[in-house]
């Protein structure tokens, strides 16, 4: 928390904010913006000079993404400030969209904003496999990127990531309560992805082989 903020009383932030309209969708896709709401919601609240000295960009660029990131309620100024200088909250936790869409507009935008989502996350793997070398051997040996392949209906598919939901939610109040984090605890991204693959033409449908311990891509 900044300085500035000491102060003044906490709001703890929503679970999730949803985006359902096609221009936020487009404004969160931006890789600077998606970057901010990150930071915000783990080293926040900041003021746009301090967003600058965390990601390299200029104040102005800085206080201009966040202007465009509280137009769509992801974040908002905090209590706090001091002359111009304003600090800057996430409004929540998370952040979804929908994975369908009628409209087009609000599919191509999803789209957009997946494909940019799915970059950050190669970054961030990338990087943690780059650093791991410099880490603890017990975070090393508990640092884990694999895959699973299954048959399941769509059904099962969305019950699974529910299961999965639920599993990580006992771990979600660490965030905003630094009392409830055992020793030893540190920030940690889990990264999730489902999806169904390619159906294989009639006469093609040999089974992928299987992964070793770890997974793999296919």
């Amino acid at each position: 928390m900044s300085n500035s903020q000491k102060d003044e009383p906490s709001r703890t932030p929503a679970r999730t904010t949803r985006l359902t309209d096609p221009r936020a969708l487009r404004a969160y896709a931006h890789p600077t913006r998606m970057r901010l709401v990150g930071l915000l919601r783990t080293e926040g609240p900041f003021t746009a000079t301090r967003a600058a000295e965390l990601t390299g960009e200029s104040v102005a660029s800085c206080s201009y993404h966040l202007r465009m990131l509280a137009t769509y309620g992801l974040v908002e100024v905090a209590p706090g400030g001091r002359g111009r200088e304003k600090p800057w909250r996430a409004t929540a936790h998370f952040t979804q969209w929908p994975n369908h869409s009628d409209d087009p507009a609000v599919a191509e935008a999803g789209k957009a904003l997946e494909t940019a989502v799915a970059d950050r996350y190669f970054e961030l793997i990338t990087r943690a496999i780059e650093e791991r070398r410099h880490l603890p051997r017990e975070w090393q040996e508990a640092q884990h990127i694999g895959d699973r392949l299954l048959h399941l209906t769509a059904e099962e598919l969305a019950d699974l990531g529910g299961k999965i939901d639920r599993l990580l939610r006992p771990y979600e109040n660490r965030q905003d309560d630094p009392a409830a984090r055992p020793e030893g605890a540190r920030l940690v991204q889990i990264v999730r992805a489902a999806f169904p693959l390619p159906l294989r033409p009639a006469g093609n449908e040999d089974v992928p082989v299987a992964p070793d311990d770890k997974g793999g891509p296919r």
